[in-house]
């Protein structure tokens, strides 16, 4: 296990933002479930947790998110810790979207926060969640209730999901990446590759990676163990290493960053794909929700 140290978020941010979260409400729902039998029905035996994954801190969560307790604190402290508005940001992966799917896979889902949010976007859609933590899902599924929204949670490894080949018109990853090494986020993207049918999309909303680099500080705020291997990437290549086309990084917010890639025709260029694609027309999702945002000029 990592060993904790002693970071600006517990310092300082951990405490105001503890101020600002309800936290008897949490211990409620928190004991309002049976974590271990609800997780149960989540959990699969050909599920394999990778080492960096279960011997991290993320957040300053002790044991990652491989505990209830992430699943129960990670909504009310990202609400006040990705500026200027979670809402806003997510919503530009949403924005950045220009397929019309019919099947999509939002990698890394997490509590299903942006998850619901595709629902929403593309009712007729098939949306499927796929997370490492079945903590994690218990929540995500419980929120999808209550929304009143059918969405499939899967457990899963998001570098081997074990879905078919092209099975998926639109994959998506939302604060994922800076959370992995970035040799695993490369497999993650062959991954997305392989998943997607032949003019499909891939979405990948993230920290964005020119500001950590200038500023470094950031990088001290959150117990991230990965954060700065994360900055001194680039999405972009390492989606064209794997064979993307159309690759593109728009800054969200500026301290945020969405990159698109499209899954080509074999032996075309992109002048040529963007022809092709036009066999999934391009939808316009400006009004969604009554929110704007700055991603690839919406």
């Amino acid at each position: 296990m990592a060993t904790r140290q002693n970071t600006i978020w517990e310092s300082f941010l951990s405490p105001v933002v503890r101020f600002l979260i309800d936290e008897e409400k949490l211990h409620r729902y928190a004991k309002s479930i049976d974590w271990e039998k609800e997780s149960d029905r989540f959990r699969r035996a050909d599920v394999t947790i990778p080492t960096y994954y279960m011997s991290q801190n993320f957040h300053g969560i002790e044991g990652g998110y491989l505990n209830p307790s992430a699943a129960v604190t990670y909504d009310p402290i990202t609400e006040y810790v990705i500026p200027p508005n979670e809402t806003w940001v997510r919503q530009a992966l949403i924005d950045a979207v220009k397929v019309k799917p019919r099947r999509i896979l939002d990698l890394g889902c997490g509590t299903g926060s942006t998850t619901l949010m595709l629902k929403q976007a593309f009712p007729e859609a098939e949306v499927i969640g796929l997370d490492l933590s079945p903590y994690m899902l218990v929540r995500a599924e419980d929120k999808a209730k209550d929304a009143g929204l059918d969405i499939i949670w899967r457990h899963g490894n998001a570098e081997k999901t074990s879905f078919p080949d092209a099975s998926f018109d639109l994959v998506t990853g939302t604060l994922l990446f800076h959370e992995t090494p970035v040799v695993v986020s490369q497999t993650i993207l062959q991954e997305c590759f392989r998943l997607l049918v032949v003019g499909g999309q891939v979405l990948i909303l993230d920290g964005n990676q020119k500001t950590l680099r200038q500023l470094d500080w950031l990088n001290n705020v959150f117990e991230e163990p990965y954060i700065r291997e994360y900055a001194a990437d680039s999405v972009d290549a390492r989606m064209g290493a794997v064979g993307f086309e159309a690759v593109r990084t728009e800054e969200v917010w500026w301290i945020h960053q969405v990159t698109s890639g499209v899954k080509p025709i074999p032996g075309t260029d992109a002048t040529t794909q963007g022809k092709v694609r036009q066999y999934r027309p391009a939808i316009d999702n400006n009004d969604l929700e009554g929110l704007e945002s700055p991603a690839f000029g919406i």
